[in-house]
């Protein structure tokens, strides 16, 4: 009892949080598992010859799909652009599976990061008021 009588000042004066570091450790392995499995997406459908990823379909991909596009996507199709589109770099769509499951993992990981990131800033811009 008194080692612990002792040591209890210790717990308050460490600046650092140890539960905050757990979850936040759980948290970005969880996205590095999501962003291994990422290449699914990819592989998946060319493994059942299925075309597409289910709900990776561009306007002309829809087209075919139930013949018309609706006038949303129709409209606002040309309001954004990929960074990466399809996931790939350029140049890379002629590459083998692997490199393409290699640039879908980074892919992840650049999205998660800036994901991070704005939150992050988002977050001490907004506790500053």
């Amino acid at each position: 009892m008194k080692t612990r009588g002792r040591f209890s000042c210790f717990k308050r004066t460490v600046p650092f949080d140890f539960e905050f570091m757990k979850i936040t450790t759980k948290f970005l392995m969880g996205l590095g598992v999501l962003a291994v499995l990422s290449p699914l997406g990819l592989l998946l459908p060319e493994h059942f010859k299925a075309g597409s990823a289910w709900g990776e379909w561009g306007a002309d991909e829809v087209r075919e799909l139930i013949g018309y596009i609706p006038k949303g996507l129709e409209k606002f199709s040309s309001l954004w652009s990929a960074p990466i589109p399809d996931y790939a770099f350029k140049g890379w769509e002629s590459k083998p599976i692997i490199s393409l499951c290699f640039a879908y993992i980074l892919s992840a990981v650049i999205g998660a990061l800036v994901c991070i990131g704005i939150v992050l800033i988002l977050g001490k811009f907004l506790s500053k008021k």
